[in-house]
């Protein structure tokens, strides 16, 4: 309905305070950090927010993040971020944030790249670009959802793969710089992506793709050659 819509869109419009508490680590650059939000409106899978860190002086850095968790009625949500050498906000987080810190916190942002559920989702992903689509894998499974969900993700080595663990039978991972042992090193390839295609469950994919600038790229092109309707594939680029 219109009202409610537009409450919504208000909640995601204020600044909150989001309350930290507790960090667990995915990978050697790469961190899950978990917060307590009272005032949270709930998000869709593939949705991002925006944080606010303030400085004593009053300086401010804003950064938007992908929301990694599923949705739930908690009050809590989950960001995984990569640490960015350098990087004001990433190393505030890797270096200094303990449970019990305060950050603000705006969204859930952006409609274009959620996943309600709705549909056959296919899912691409590299290095941290995962993330918002860990946040649909979870959401399939918490929900025992039955429509068909592939992600194929890519990753520098299995050090590096975020949410190694977690991963199950609807994901392939792809290695690009070492590998276990007996497996392929390689970028993404067309022999990842076509069979997927092929197999075309009813009503088609709707394809998700997330990573660098030359990841999108280069994995949007595998998706069209594959057979993949342009206007079905979004794309969320990061860097």
């Amino acid at each position: 309905m219109p009202g409610r819509i537009a409450v919504g869109e208000q909640v995601a419009a204020r600044w909150q305070t989001a309350t930290l508490t507790g960090i667990r680590r995915e990978t050697p650059h790469a961190a899950t950090f978990r917060f307590a939000v009272p005032r949270w409106a709930g998000h869709l899978p593939g949705q991002h927010v925006m944080l606010r860190l303030t400085a004593p002086d009053g300086y401010a850095a804003q950064r938007h993040y992908s929301i990694a968790s599923a949705p739930d009625d908690s009050g809590h949500l989950e960001l995984t971020l990569d640490h960015v050498p350098g990087g004001e906000v990433s190393d505030w987080f890797h270096t200094v944030a303990r449970p019990g810190d305060t950050v603000e916190m705006r969204g859930p942002l952006s409609g274009f790249f959620a996943w309600p559920g709705d549909r056959p989702a296919l899912l691409l992903g590299a290095g941290s670009g995962v993330v918002p689509l860990m946040s649909m894998v979870r959401h399939h499974r918490a929900r025992g959802l039955t429509v068909p969900l592939r992600m194929v993700v890519s990753a520098r080595s299995p050090e590096e793969l975020i949410y190694a663990r977690e991963l199950g039978a609807e994901t392939t991972a792809v290695f690009t710089r070492s590998a276990p042992t007996g497996a392929p090193v390689g970028r993404m390839a067309a022999a990842h992506v076509a069979p997927l295609l092929a197999e075309q469950p009813e009503g088609g994919w709707e394809a998700y793709v997330c990573g660098s600038n030359g990841f999108a790229e280069h994995a949007s092109r595998l998706l069209v050659a594959a057979g993949q309707p342009v206007d079905r594939i979004r794309i969320e680029r990061f860097g």
